[in-house]
């Protein structure tokens, strides 16, 4: 199978599964014990009044959060379904349908928050999504991301599990209805890579463990 069609199919089923999940993908929230400390700080390095990207937004869970502290948001997400749920609140200045692969903004945010979604993207997709955030923000901007993680050895024995089953598969990619399709999971050290090749700063980060899996929380600044 060709790797491009592959990916092309999984994206598909991520979209789909978000989409058919949408009006009640509220109701059960990830843990997110620090998601809401590092999007305050994020917001808090904007001038009151600036405006955010949400990207992707999901339902707009966030929305409130930033109009409540002074500022614009603005969001974007692949999924129809979610969008129709973030549009519901009317909170958003804008509101657009597009991935994190086709984000075309150019130095139009103070910030940016790109919230339980990089698991969703593939190791080719990663330093375009990077720039992509980089390009949305003002120079010296700052970009919150959250980065999911799972323990070793789940990963090692889906990378198995899916080389037998003959995918076209890299370690890290876990495929799985229960995860919406797809999940890719590059470790500490490559996303340390990328960041670092894009110019992005990490300027804090912190860990929410759970069961035998997490959240990383990366607060990175873009070059002024």
């Amino acid at each position: 199978m060709d790797r491009i069609a592959w990916l092309r199919e999984r994206r598909t089923a991520v979209i789909e599964a978000y989409d058919s999940e949408a009006v009640t993908y509220d109701d059960l929230p990830y843990p997110t014990t620090s998601h809401r400390l590092f999007i305050d700080r994020a917001v808090a390095t904007t001038p009151s009044g600036g405006v955010i990207l949400d990207a992707p937004c999901g339902t707009g869970r966030y929305f409130g959060r930033i109009r409540d502290a002074g500022r614009r948001v603005v969001g974007i997400d692949q999924s129809a379904g979610m969008l129709e749920q973030a549009r519901r609140r009317g909170i958003a200045e804008r509101l657009e349908q597009i991935g994190l692969q086709q984000l075309d903004f150019v130095a139009e945010f103070d910030a940016a928050i790109t919230v339980d979604a990089m698991e969703n993207v593939p190791p080719e997709d990663w330093p375009l999504v990077l720039r992509n955030l980089h390009r949305a923000v003002r120079p010296g901007a700052y970009l919150y991301l959250t980065v999911e993680e799972v323990n070793v050895t789940e990963i090692e024995e889906a990378w198995i599990a899916n080389r037998e089953r003959g995918l076209p598969v890299v370690r890290g990619e876990i495929i799985d209805g229960d995860v919406a399709g797809y999940h890719y999971y590059p470790g500490r050290d490559r996303i340390g890579e990328w960041l670092a090749a894009e110019g992005l700063e990490i300027v804090d980060e912190a860990t929410d463990q759970e069961d035998g899996w997490g959240y990383w929380h990366l607060l990175a600044r873009t070059p002024r």
